[in-house]
Order: C-alpha cells, then structure tokens, then sequence
C-alpha cells in the first residue's frame, strides 16, 4: 500500500466527504468545530467496520501532513468541483483539520 494519499483514495470515498453541504462545512471549519467529538459514537462504531485496507488508508492519513492532505484535496476539487474539497483545501482551515485528525487520533 501507498504511503501517501492520492485522489484515487479520495474519489473512492467521495460520497463521505459529501454528507455535508459544502456550506455548512464551511460553517464548521470557519468556527474551528470539533466535529470528531460531536460524531464519537458514529465515527467509533464505523471504526470497529474498517477493514485492514481502510485501516491502513486511516493511518497513512492519520500520519500525513496537512499540507500534503490539503494539496490532495485541492487536486480533487480541481479534477471533480465537488466543493467540500475546497473547502478542505483552504489554508485558512488548516486548524480545523489538524484539530480533527487530533480528536480521531484520541479516539483509535
């Protein structure tokens, strides 16, 4: 497996990252929102679903630099306009993801 997250990871998993309009995620990346601790139980119960690929994908991006995480993100909003990935991709939000990585480091 790749040690590095590509947008063939992210299109795989395309329909996750469009559970919220891209305006409210917007909202709560604004607002720096612990997403992660407001979905414990759900993100905890898919968790024990995982199986070794998506766990392994997991960690890559668990351990991956934001920057690069962001880079992938904007290469996604590039090749498909789905616009949570703009979002995502936005320097200005970098904390948000930081801090939700953080949230779900605790949790596994």
């Amino acid at each position: 497996m790749d040690e590095k997250i590509t947008y063939e990871d992210v299109k795989e998993y395309e329909n996750l990252f469009m559970l919220a309009p891209s305006f409210l995620l917007e909202r709560f990346a604004r607002k720096n929102t612990n997403l992660v601790s407001k979905f414990k139980s759900q993100i905890q119960s898919h968790l024990n679903n995982l199986d070794d690929v998506q766990r392994a994908k997991l960690n890559v991006i668990l351990n991956s630099d934001v920057d690069e995480l962001q880079a992938v993100m904007e290469e996604a909003y590039k090749k498909s306009g789905v616009k949570q990935y703009r979002v995502l991709a936005n320097p200005k939000y970098k904390g948000f993801i930081e801090n939700n990585l953080n949230e779900l480091k605790k949790i596994i």
